[in-house]
């Protein structure tokens, strides 16, 4: 547990360097700004790769990328101009613009969710038949806690055969590996790797299993951008959507990239984290082969969730056209090899 406590310790003070730090490639009139949804873990590689390859260089954009504090603020931060731009959940910016935030999500990188019920392996979860009258914990307030009782449903359970307790974000893996709870709701694609930096096995109960396939994070611009520079948009998605997608096929490399400005992370967890966040990039049904194409019957689903549990007033009248926008893509498929400028 002492060399665990370290890992931990290690892995914060990193966060906190980067965040002080930021990812940039420059300045000036064509520079963009991009928050993240929270500060950087290995699942933001990608972004860093996009950067350090000199794909926004190539579009002529010098972007500077922030760590973020929740994907609510992030899409605060876009909607009152902080930033140009901000990778954020689908569901938090629906929320958001049903409360007046004048933005939209133009560019899907995460086509499918991440949320999930996180274990250590050897503890008693294998599968979801194992977590009635087990703990988990959750955060006081966000998407997941406010869908658990969707997901339990699901699962043929009720109110309380599942313990629930509240943690917050900074406690809730040290809670796990103190075996205080059974397993997290949690995004896997931060939490597995989180778990593989501190030598250990995590177990991934997936609620896309469960039917629960919810559009995840996309870029988040504001109206006032897309009607003022709608090319710098498009060529900032170009840019986006190549970087990423080399950094998916690229996991090694895009491991070495990410190292260069957070340290205390191993390559394997950082392509572990890669390897999993790439596996979400591709949707299902009309838009399955077009990275970063949203549709009405997805936007709609997540229009659907967020009015029955996120908040969303149920009066409220946003349709799909009013959430996202296919208008500045140019998007990318299946099998395209993607070369760094």
């Amino acid at each position: 547990m002492r060399n665990s406590t370290r890992k931990i310790a290690a892995i914060v003070v990193a966060v906190l360097l980067v965040a002080l730090s930021g990812c940039t490639s420059g300045s000036g009139k064509n520079s963009m700004t991009l928050m993240l949804d929270v500060a950087y873990l290995p699942k933001h590689a990608p972004f860093i790769s996009a950067v350090e390859r000199g794909f926004f260089k190539a579009e002529g954009i010098d972007l500077t990328v922030m760590p973020g504090s929740g994907s609510t603020n992030t899409v605060t931060s876009v909607d009152t101009g902080k930033v140009d731009a901000g990778w954020a959940d689908f569901g938090a910016t629906v929320t958001s613009q049903g409360r007046g935030a004048e933005v939209k999500q133009v560019n899907l990188l995460q086509a499918r969710s991440a949320y999930a019920v996180v274990a250590l392996a050897g503890t008693g979860i294998n599968g979801w038949a194992d977590l009635p009258g087990k703990t988990v914990a959750t955060e006081g307030a966000g998407a997941m806690t406010a869908m658990w009782p969707f997901a339990m449903s699901k699962l043929g359970l009720k109110e309380g055969d599942v313990n629930v307790v509240h943690a917050s974000s900074g406690s809730k893996i040290p809670g796990l590996l103190a075996g205080q709870w059974d397993a997290n709701l949690a995004l896997y694609v931060s939490d597995e790797p989180a778990i593989d930096a501190l030598d250990r096995q995590a177990v991934v109960l997936k609620w896309s299993d469960l039917g629960i396939d919810l559009y995840g994070n996309g870029i988040v611009v504001s109206d006032e951008k897309l009607r003022t520079d709608p090319e710098q948009v498009r060529r900032f998605n170009r840019a986006m959507q190549k970087g990423f997608l080399w950094a998916c096929q690229h996991p090694a490399e895009a491991a070495q990239d990410f190292q260069k400005e957070v340290s205390g992370y191993e390559t394997k967890t950082i392509t572990l984290a890669i390897g999993e966040q790439c596996a979400l990039n591709w949707g299902t049904g009309e838009s399955e082969n077009q990275f970063g194409v949203m549709d009405d019957t997805g936007a709609q689903k997540m229009i659907d969730v967020a009015r029955q549990f996120l908040g969303l007033n149920p009066a409220s009248n946003l349709t799909p056209a009013d959430v996202y926008s296919n208008a500045y893509l140019e998007p990318l498929h299946h099998n395209e090899t993607i070369q760094a400028p």
